[in-house]
């Protein structure tokens, strides 16, 4: 095993999966830490300061006496304005970025709330960086593809040549993941269990998730419910016109207090279900697995390449066509499975041993092993 490093880690927006994978990481890497970090809001503001921010923090610790073998950031930094501000010292380190998402491909409800500046900000971050680590191969290629298109409309100097240069120093790392605990052999007797699990926002498209649920009640199948998921100061109006309409089905709803009682929530149930327009790779999925769910996805996004289709062909089964009538029929399926034997029909492990490949002390030991590799091949 190779020497414990001295990591500089950067991260503008401590939050959400942001906190989760900088946490996660500590928690079973074998390199030395130093962490610099900001409050997860306003983002547009984190981007275009943390830069700054964090070249005056460096610059009084190399003061103090600081050494570091290796600089890793998340994607909301600008890297390439950081390392212009710093120490010679710093700006020798091998850099890595990590794209959790970015800001090119991100989904907004309206298109003219993208900013551009924001997504040549990642590209640039990108270029400085000498490695780029995406959660996700789809992530990574949906990316690269968009910010192919949006150089070409550049009126001039469009610096194509940035896409390979990008893709070259690129690395598929997906995150790690707590693995929640199994719930027991005994199933909750009862109807068909359903959780969502994500954001509630327009991009997780909570819409086609309800219009499917009315449908199957419509149907007269039954069912309970769980839908649970970070909220914000905006939520669509459709979670309160659906706390209303499912009220009878309802067992837990909103925001869990504990993380005990998030991993109660996908323990108790027999199906995660999602239907995203967004994931860059899909961490509640996961979760969901090693909990023992069955999932039921729509056949695009990350999905595939997190549940292991071009592998496995036993995971075809776990995808629907996208449609709110396709998921109605799926879960009208699985409704009738628990009726005679269980949605799993005798397979619960496959699951389990899907995400065992994303626990924390695996993913934790693979990229404290690519930073190694990485410092090794540095020139001196």
């Amino acid at each position: 095993m190779s020497r414990a490093l001295r990591i500089l880690a950067l991260e503008p927006y401590f939050g959400g999966s942001h906190k989760a994978f900088i946490d996660g990481w500590r928690g079973y890497s074998r390199h030395e830490w130093t962490m610099y970090d900001l409050p997860a809001r306003k983002w547009k503001w984190r981007m275009r300061h943390a830069a700054l921010t964090f070249a005056d923090r460096v610059r009084q610790e190399l003061a103090a006496g600081a050494e570091w073998d290796v600089l890793l950031c998340s994607d909301m930094l600008n890297l390439g304005e950081f390392v212009g501000l710093v120490d010679e010292r710093v700006r020798r380190l091998p850099r890595v970025v990590y794209f959790h998402e970015n800001q090119l491909t991100y989904p907004f409800r309206y298109a003219t709330e993208r900013d551009y500046h924001f997504g040549f900000t990642n590209m640039t971050s990108a270029l400085a960086a000498d490695a780029v680590w995406f959660n996700s191969a789809f992530h990574r290629d949906s990316f690269l593809d968009e910010l192919g298109r949006v150089l070409r409309r550049m009126p001039d100097y469009r610096s194509l040549d940035a896409v390979e240069r990008i893709r070259g120093s690129s690395v598929i790392q997906p995150p790690g993941v707590e693995m929640p605990a199994v719930r027991g052999c005994e199933r909750t007797p009862g109807p068909l269990w359903i959780v969502w699990a994500a954001r509630w926002e327009h991009d997780k498209d909570p819409e086609s998730f309800f219009a499917a649920l009315e449908a199957l009640k419509a149907r007269g199948v039954a069912f309970r419910l769980n839908v649970v998921g970070e909220q914000f100061d905006e939520t669509p109006a459709v979670f309160e016109e659906a706390r209303k309409r499912f009220g009878d089905e309802i067992v837990r709803w909103g925001f869990q207090p504990t993380r005990a009682a998030y991993e109660a929530a996908l323990a108790e149930a027999d199906v995660f279900v999602s239907t995203a327009q967004h994931e860059f790779f899909g961490i509640s999925l996961v979760e969901a697995l090693a909990a023992g769910c069955y999932p039921l996805v729509p056949r695009r996004l990350a999905y595939p390449e997190v549940l292991g289709l071009d592998v496995d062909a036993r995971a075809a089964q776990f995808f629907y066509d996208g449609t709110v009538s396709g998921l109605v029929e799926r879960l009208a399926d699985l409704a009738s499975r628990v009726e005679s034997g269980g949605v799993w029909q005798g397979d619960r492990g496959w699951g389990r041993a899907r995400a065992a490949q994303f626990a924390w002390p695996v993913r934790g030991a693979a990229m404290d092993e690519a930073l190694s590799t990485l410092v090794d091949a540095a020139p001196p």
